[in-house]
């Protein structure tokens, strides 16, 4: 008898200690998630956000269209990409679905692929089908520097506001939710 009260009280023990251990891992956790969430509020932005204006740019599609701030007169999705980006290879297949759906169809959605054009190919024959398609180096990247881009991937919606200028209507658009027709 005396070997099972020691045995209950040694199991009682480790109960305990395995209590207040796991109420101190509680409280270490708490206090990771708050400094996380202080943190994701200062985290720096990856473009301009929900209504900014579009900085000035200009410059040709693949298929040599004429492209500027002035040519976007409608609601417009604007993707940008790199091919040697993780997540954006991921995204890319969920902005193609989403661009389908999109009212006005490939006139309403523009993709930029910034990056070495070699590597860029198949994204861009993927996306052209969806997408007029603008190609741009790292260091020459008019409309990256007019979306203030500092991310990828970065999808945005955009449209001319009252006055006309061209402004981000939507900073995080989810694109597992089909557009719905107007």
């Amino acid at each position: 008898m005396p070997v099972l009260i020691s045995a209950v009280v040694l199991v009682g023990a480790l109960c305990s200690l395995d209590l207040i251990l796991t109420l101190g891992v509680i409280k270490r956790l708490r206090e990771h998630g708050d400094l996380l969430a202080a943190r994701a509020v200062d985290r720096p932005r990856s473009a301009i956000e929900l209504g900014e204006p579009v900085g000035e740019f200009a410059t040709h599609t693949v298929d040599g269209e004429p492209l500027s701030r002035a040519t976007m007169t409608g609601t417009t999705l604007v993707g940008f990409f790199t091919p040697t980006c993780g997540p954006c290879k991921e995204q890319l297949p969920k902005f193609m679905e989403y661009a389908r759906t999109m009212p006005g169809g490939r006139d309403r959605v523009l993709a930029a692929v910034v990056g070495d054009e070699g590597l860029a190919a198949p994204m861009v024959t993927e996306l052209r089908s969806v997408a007029k398609v603008v190609t741009q180096t790292r260091n020459e990247d008019p409309m990256g520097a007019a979306f203030e881009i500092m991310a990828f991937p970065t999808v945005l919606m955009v449209a001319p506001d009252a006055e006309g200028d061209v402004v981000v209507t939507d900073d995080a658009v989810d694109l597992s939710r089909p557009t719905l027709p107007v």
